[in-house]
């Protein structure tokens, strides 16, 4: 048999540079290489294996349903579908709202958009969107997404999607002097655009975490809340990469209670817990009663994939039963914590931003009071290229983008093991060179 390099087509890198360890299995916050070592995970692969790895109960959950029933259409009910959509119903407090099951985040964040556009009646309406963010690789949501990868790819005007400055609140673009007044601002800006478009049908967010390292200041959420509601646009929040106690609820947004809360809500990631792809598009009572009556416009062979939803319905019974919600938000501030302390000594960390979980973002910078970063955005240092190398030696895979290092380790992780990490990253930061 062929090597994979040779047969697979890889995401986010060019082919001939593709040279990847092979996975063979995992257990809690390790992942197991073919080559006999155990690498601790501290990205939850792609911010998205929560429960940590192979969770015995989502397993048996799967292996389960696959003995009963393996596939049935949406056209037909099933169980673990109609119980997976109550879970997420009450967890959310969507009362008297519906779920419309994806495959993913993309498709998700696609129709989040569609159906906000039917139940407004704006069949062409504009959308808006920020700079800095990630909601998918479709070329849809290329066109919703202000990422340096993607911009080039897909035609924002094209697709009636109209990009506002983000809440960064570091590098402020609005010039501002205080974090809060520039999640004002950048809120503001969005008031802005929905004035200037005229028919716009829905404003898409993400709630906090997200691949970019923006963490938005915590006068953001709520004020988007306000500009949106006062003018009529239904609020989607993108709790793709956020939700399932990354940010130390249930979901990001509701950390600012009744005041954040969106109209629309997508989800995939966290979900499962990675176990099986799965998405959702979590609908409020308002916007499921407009579209009650009209046909749903959309189809897609898998929604509601009953293996996929039995790992749904045990995913969010551990997360519950397991109390990972409390935990993420107590060994979240433990880790930021410590990633400050590591700052005060550390003269190439400029910033150290935390989404009130298990998620951090660490920016580096070559002049902490120029805050020049330490490479051109997204270019990534070669240092810190090193760096990834290094601690992969040592057992332990940090994520990192441009100047940033993520992290957003399993919310099963043992405090040892966080620990360890943690002192490794401090340790090889002091060796990058600036």
């Amino acid at each position: 048999m062929r090597p994979e390099q040779q047969t697979v087509l890889h995401s986010w890198c060019k082919q001939t540079e593709w040279d990847a360890p092979v996975i063979v299995g995992g257990a809690g916050a390790y992942l197991f290489i073919a080559d006999g070592r155990q690498i601790l995970d501290m990205s939850s692969l792609a911010e998205c294996s929560n429960l940590g790895h192979q969770h015995p109960r989502v397993v048996e959950a799967i292996r389960a349903q696959a003995s009963r029933l393996c596939f049935v259409t949406n056209a037909w009910g099933a169980a673990p579908r109609a119980e997976l959509a109550e879970l997420l119903l009450q967890k959310s407090g969507f009362h008297d709202g519906r779920v419309f099951f994806t495959l993913g985040g993309a498709d998700a964040n696609e129709h989040a958009v569609k159906f906000a556009r039917q139940a407004a009646g704006k069949p062409r309406g504009w959308v808006i969107a920020r700079d800095r963010s990630y909601h998918g690789a479709s070329y849809a949501t290329m066109a919703m997404s202000g990422d340096s990868r993607t911009a080039s790819q897909a035609d924002s005007a094209a697709f009636r999607v109209a990009h506002v400055p983000p809440p960064y609140a570091y590098r402020c673009p609005f010039g501002t002097a205080t974090e809060q007044e520039c999640g004002t601002r950048a809120a503001a800006a969005i008031g802005a655009a929905i004035d200037e478009k005229q028919e716009v049908a829905a404003v898409i967010m993400e709630a906090n975490a997200g691949t970019n390292g923006i963490v938005a200041p915590k006068t953001f959420w709520p004020a988007v809340r306000r500009e949106a509601q006062a003018r009529g646009v239904y609020l989607i929040a993108d709790e793709v990469m956020s939700g399932f106690g990354r940010c130390g609820e249930w979901f990001a947004w509701q950390q600012y209670g009744e005041a954040g809360r969106p109209d629309i809500m997508t989800l995939a990631k966290g979900l499962t817990g990675a176990h099986l792809p799965l998405g959702a598009v979590v609908l409020s009572a308002q916007v499921a009663r407009a579209l009650e009556s009209q046909m749903l416009l959309t189809g897609l062979t898998y929604c509601g994939h009953p293996l996929a939803c039995a790992a749904g319905v045990a995913a969010v019974q551990s997360y519950q039963d397991d109390g990972l919600i409390d935990r993420s938000r107590r060994l979240g501030a433990r880790m930021l914590d410590r990633l400050r302390l590591m700052q005060s000594r550390q003269r190439l960390i400029g910033d150290v931003r935390g989404g009130d979980g298990l998620f951090a973002v660490v920016e580096l910078v070559r002049d902490r009071d120029s805050r020049e970063p330490l490479s051109p955005w997204p270019q990534m240092h070669p240092g810190l290229i090193k760096l990834l190398g290094e601690a992969m030696k040592a057992g332990v895979s940090f994520a990192a983008r441009g100047n940033l290092i993520l992290l957003a380790p399993p919310l099963i992780i043992e405090e040892t093991d966080l620990e360890r990490a943690l002192e490794l990253l401090d340790r090889l930061l002091s060796r990058l060179p600036g």
